[in-house]
């Protein structure tokens, strides 16, 4: 059985994350600026090749939404539901993806290294070329990611399979 090894700065890092996470779910608010939603309704928006650093989408429901090629580093999606979305390409390291819903997402060659998602659902996706590295897991989720584990990112060169550390 593999252990990983988190460095100190991603473990700081996913603290804070999950500090201003909780804190903007307790504000419940509707957007409070252009780029912070609670709770918004955001259905089949299109937000594919944008810069989303900074954005916080924390419980929004982003049911078939595309970020397709987006650099979304650092971006909450706490418990947002993401289901159906289409994140092909998309950047999405270090960001908090803590209880959100990606059931049928396409996550093709997405780069989710050092994103928290301990509590989220991945059934039925997709991610040949998606880079999990260091990314915190279940290991049950973990377990059913490496069965449909294939392909090689192609921005960070690494091996899906590798990333998510399949036996």
């Amino acid at each position: 059985m593999k252990v990983t090894t988190f460095t100190l700065r991603n473990f700081i890092f996913k603290a804070i994350n999950l500090l201003l996470c909780l804190t903007l779910f307790l504000l419940d608010t509707q957007p409070v600026s252009a780029d912070v939603y609670v709770k918004a309704f955001l259905e089949g928006a299109d937000f594919s090749g944008r810069s989303l650093k900074g954005y916080q989408f924390n419980e929004s429901d982003l049911r078939n939404t595309s970020f397709v090629n987006a650099d979304a580093q650092g971006v909450s999606f706490f418990a947002a539901n993401m289901k159906e979305s289409n994140l092909t390409g998309a950047n999405l390291s270090y960001s908090t993806l803590d209880n959100a819903r990606l059931d049928k997402a396409n996550l093709t060659n997405a780069v989710i290294e050092g994103s928290f998602a301990y509590g989220t659902s991945f059934n039925n996706v997709i991610i040949d070329g998606a880079d999990f590295t260091d990314v915190d897991l279940r290991p049950p989720i973990r377990q059913k990611l490496c069965q449909l584990a294939k392909g090689q990112n192609p921005v960070t060169g690494r091996f899906t399979r590798e990333t998510l550390e399949c036996d």
